[in-house]
C-alpha cells in the first residue's frame, strides 16, 4: 500500500522558522558600507581637483546614484542606500550654493554637533540613547532604566558616542576654517566607520553588562504565582479559617 499524497505533503511542507534573521550590522549596510560611504567623497575631491567644483559636484552625485542602484539591484538593505544618497545630495547642494569645495563637508560637520548634543542630552535626562535604541530594537522594554548598573553602563556607552561626534565636529570644523579640503575628506572617512566601530564596542560592553545583571536579578526574584496557584492558596487559607460561630 502506498502512503496518501496528503501525508507526503505534510512531511515536506515545513515552515522555514529557522531562517537566520539579518543582524543589526547587516541592516546598516555591512562592511561594504565603509566603501560605499567613502567613494562619493573620494570622487568629489579628485574630480574637483582636476576638473573644478561643478564637475566634482556632479561626479559625487553620480557616484551616489550608482551606489544606490547597485545596492537595490543586489537587494542589499535599502535604508543605508537612500540615506547615503540624500546625504551626498545635500552636501553637493551646499557646495554649489557656497561656491566652495569645502562646503561639501559643511552639512556633516554641523550634523556631528547636533548628534553630540542629542547624545549628551539623553544622558542628562536619564534616557541614554544607547540603551533606548538597543532595547527598542530588541523589544526588551524599559526594565533596564530601573536598574542602576544598567543605566550607568548605557550612559557610558552613550557618552562614548557623544565624544566621537564631538571630536568629529571639533577636528573637521578646524580643517574647514583653515581651508584644508583634502584633509577634510580624509578626516571624514577616517573619523567615520572606524570611530563608529570603537563606539559600538562600548555599546556591546554595556549590553552584555546590563543583560547579565538583569538576568541575575530575575533569578534572585521570587517566582510569580500563577492564577491557579493563587486560587489554591486562597482556598487552603479559607478552608482552615475557624467558623465564625
Amino acid at each position: 500500500m502506498t502512503e496518501p499524497a496528503g501525508g507526503e505533503q505534510k512531511k515536506t511542507a515545513e515552515p522555514d522558522d529557522n531562517k537566520p534573521q539579518p543582524t543589526l550590522l547587516e541592516q546598516m549596510g555591512g562592511l561594504s558600507g565603509l566603501f560605499y560611504s567613502s567613494l562619493p567623497v573620494i570622487v568629489f575631491v579628485i574630480a574637483n581637483a582636476i576638473f573644478g567644483l561643478t564637475v566634482g559636484i556632479w561626479a559625487a552625485v553620480g557616484s551616489a546614484v550608482a551606489i544606490t542602484v547597485l545596492r537595490i539591484v543586489r537587494k542589499e538593505p535599502l535604508q543605508p542606500a537612500i540615506s547615503g544618497f540624500f546625504g551626498v545630495a545635500i552636501a553637493a547642494f551646499i557646495a554649489y550654493r557656497t561656491g566652495s569645495a569645502k562646503g561639501f563637508f559643511l552639512f556633516g560637520i554641523w550634523t556631528s554637533l547636533v548628534y553630540f548634543g542629542v547624545f549628551v542630552l539623553s544622558i542628562v535626562v536619564r534616557w541614554p540613547l544607547a540603551g533606548v535604541v538597543w532595547n527598542a530594537l530588541n523589544g526588551s522594554g524599559h526594565a533596564w532604566r530601573k536598574d542602576k548598573k544598567s543605566l550607568i553602563a548605557y550612559s557610558i556607552a552613550t557618552g562614548s558616542m557623544a565624544l566621537i561626534f564631538g571630536a568629529r565636529f571639533v577636528v573637521q570644523r578646524w580643517l574647514y576654517d583653515e581651508d584644508y579640503t583634502g584633509w577634510l575628506a580624509f578626516a571624514k572617512i577616517a573619523m567615520g566607520y572606524p570611530l563608529y566601530a570603537l563606539g559600538l564596542l562600548t555599546v556591546v560592553w554595556a549590553v552584555r553588562r546590563s543583560d547579565k545583571h538583569l538576568k541575575a536579578l530575575a533569578e534572585e526574584a521570587p517566582a510569580e504565582e500563577t492564577d491557579e496557584e493563587v486560587e489554591a492558596r486562597l482556598r487552603a487559607k479559607y478552608a482552615q479559617a475557624p467558623d465564625s460561630a
